[in-house]
């Protein structure tokens, strides 16, 4: 959403992906409370206990199914970028070896992606 007038540009997200590590009610919360969507599958564990409390908690949490699936587009791009240990573990001593790495990575699945590298 565009910024109506002078002033510095919104910053906020409009909705928030995230994996079911981040699942968590205060999670939730503190985005509610900020006027952010979350984008968060519930995990299994969550779903259970919310069945077996029976007719005394909220109704299932919605989740946008659109949403997840970008989400999930995300986990896998950031997947295959940890292929390469050194990305992965985070083991170079200057960011600024470590930002050439991962700059290289990004530039080598870009080729793989085009049909021009083996890597």
């Amino acid at each position: 959403m565009a910024r109506l007038g002078p002033g510095r540009p919104r910053t906020r997200p409009d909705r928030l992906r995230a994996d079911k590590a981040y699942s968590s009610r205060g999670n939730r919360a503190l985005l509610r409370s900020r006027g952010i969507v979350a984008v968060i599958p519930q995990p299994s564990d969550q779903i259970a206990h919310r069945r077996r409390r029976g007719s005394r908690v909220r109704r299932p949490l919605a989740l946008d199914r659109d949403d997840h699936r970008g989400r999930n587009v995300v986990e896998r791009g950031f997947n295959d970028t940890k292929q390469w240990r050194g990305l992965a573990t985070r083991c170079d001593r200057l960011a600024l070896v470590y930002r050439g790495a991962a700059i290289l990575r990004a530039i080598l699945l870009g080729l793989r992606r085009f049909g021009d590298a083996r890597s």
